[in-house]
């Protein structure tokens, strides 16, 4: 059973009525890493609804977290923000100064995910966490958290290990400043913290006004109370013995819920460099990736790998693999379906329907059909064509030529936005160097180093006839190229063969597969080319 299911029906044993809850705090600019939770969230919510449950969705922004520090594509005029909450902070300009205050801090980098959000199927009710205090919505948990300051004391330090400061209190109250730092709280009344701040000044907020915020131990138990959340996953850090969810529990309880089914998820690793970090700077932006490969392959990643597997990404090789993943699935699974029968055994059966599954939780569209026509052509053989056709009307024409679609007006929605992506994937940085195609009009010295052997040229003398004589079709064209290497008169690995052609053609010693690459370069440039390596090793 898909991991989504699976606690999808954990949370019906829990009751009929569900508030599904994710967050983050908007601290930088938002990364694909950020995708693994909230994509979690939505596929639970998913799962529930399809079970007949009654599922809300909630994406919680923390814009009431304070700045901590002046980050690197910060200005340093932002010191003087450190410490003030992030929905009350100017953005940046593009010069990482502060703003004319016309966008919050946490808008300023919110709004571009929620764009990406929108592009992959998810749209959940937004909670903006500041606003919830200004409107008294963590009053009643304050309260109950300033009233009982020693339990609350106790339940951190006896879950968490680790003691708290002399002084230490329950709420955070802003200073004269609005700064969340530096303040020292000298007593409660209900409904006011009263407090002194670093520049001797002395005042009182008042919890019921949002002038301050719990900690983040109490706030995350705060919220599950007041937005009455039954299921949020959240970090591997979070969920740690000792982490915040050893403590929300019982703070829970104190505030007077049960605590929300939990789910730990692994990070998204960045290959080569590793975790991604909005404040770091170390992100893939899900808008840029959204920018290279359909929607449906990102919700892929998520949909395919269990919560607690760590997930490597990059935007270069591995997310060729991925969309060819995507696509073989789609290819393969209806078979799979068509050969499940009395005598499969139960595991077998298991394995197809959370592959299915990953497929259904991976549309756009909650609900939606799986979309099993773009299985046809392949992220490897539109690249390919994309390099090769400057045009997109050659790409129609040379896809209907291989039979591939059946018209070039077939080639409007889905399969046009695909060769859009493709054209700005080409025309970045991220995509792979191996991928890239550089076809060759002259023998170049690589290639000469490799054409060394008497059975290249022997390969060479005979395919050039073949390939002449045959019909340009993909598979004659293939026929040609194996049917050749395996004559007893050459002796020549079939491997060594494609080598030596791609040294010929591409100037290194692997492609794509050759027979559509000759077919798409037409004989004429493929003959040519052939008879120049000849002439090369005959001189």
């Amino acid at each position: 059973m898909h991991w989504a299911n699976v606690m999808a029906e954990r949370l019906s044993r829990r009751g009929e009525k569900h508030v599904i809850a994710s967050g983050i705090t908007p601290s930088g600019e938002f990364h694909v890493g950020h995708l693994r939770e909230i994509l979690t969230a939505d596929m639970i919510a998913r799962a529930c609804r399809a079970r007949g449950l009654d599922a809300e969705f909630i994406f919680i922004v923390d814009s009431a977290d304070p700045l901590r520090k002046v980050y690197d594509f910060l200005d340093p005029e932002y010191e003087r923000y450190i410490g003030h909450q992030l929905g009350s902070i100017p953005a940046p300009d593009e010069n990482g100064k502060p703003g004319d205050g016309s966008t919050t801090y946490a808008a300023h980098f919110l709004d571009p995910f929620m764009e990406a959000l929108k592009q992959i199927g998810v749209e959940p009710r937004i909670v903006d966490n500041l606003d919830s205090y200004r409107k008294g919505e963590f009053a009643d948990s304050a309260r109950i958290a300033c009233e009982n300051v020693a339990e609350v004391r106790d339940i951190i330090e006896s879950k968490s290990g680790r003691e708290l400061p002399e002084g230490w209190h329950p709420y955070n109250p802003l200073d004269s400043q609005g700064c969340l730092d530096g303040v020292t709280v000298t007593g409660y009344e209900w409904p006011h913290v009263h407090w002194t701040d670093s520049h001797g000044e002395t005042g009182s907020a008042d919890l019921r006004k949002g002038e301050g915020k719990l900690p983040w131990r109490l706030d995350w138990p705060a919220r599950w109370h007041s937005l009455g959340i039954t299921f949020e996953p959240f970090g591997k850090d979070h969920g740690a013995s000792g982490g915040s969810y050893s403590t929300g529990r019982p703070l829970a309880q104190l505030f007077g819920s049960e605590p929300p089914e939990p789910l730990v998820y692994e990070w998204i690793l960045l290959r080569g460099v590793g975790a991604m970090s909005a404040s770091g700077g170390i992100t893939v932006g899900p808008l840029v990736a959204l920018e290279l490969v359909p929607p449906e392959i990102l919700r892929f990643l998520i949909a395919r790998n269990k919560p607690n597997k760590h997930i490597e990404f990059d935007t270069g090789s591995a997310l060729v693999e991925l969309a060819e993943e995507y696509r073989n699935l789609l290819s393969n699974i209806q078979q799979m379906e068509a050969e499940i029968d009395s005598d499969t055994s139960k595991r077998a059966s298991t394995a197809l329907i959370t592959k299915k599954a990953s497929l259904l939780y991976s549309q756009v569209e909650e609900c939606a059909e799986v979309n099993y026509e773009s299985r046809k052509i392949s992220f490897r053989h539109i690249a390919m064509l994309a390099q090769i056709r400057s045009e997109d009307a050659d790409v129609w024409a040379s896809l209907e030529g291989s039979g591939l679609i059946e018209s070039a007006v077939e080639a409007g929605g889905e399969l046009e936005d695909r060769l859009r992506r493709m054209r700005i994937w080409l025309a970045s940085e991220h995509f792979p160097e191996p991928f890239r195609l550089r076809v060759q009009s002259e023998i170049t010295d690589g290639a000469s180093d490799f054409l060394v052997a008497e059975e290249h040229l022997d390969y060479l003398k005979m395919l050039e006839p073949r390939i002449s004589g045959c019909e340009w079709e993909v598979k004659t064209i293939n026929d040609a190229v194996c049917d050749t290497a395996r004559s007893e008169d050459i002796g020549l690995e079939l491997r060594e063969a494609f080598k030596l052609l791609y040294w010929v053609f591409l100037d290194q010693d692997f492609g794509p597969r050759l027979a559509p690459l000759f077919h798409e370069l037409g004989a004429e440039q493929v003959i040519a080319q052939v008879k120049k390596a000849i002439d090369h090793l005959t001189d």
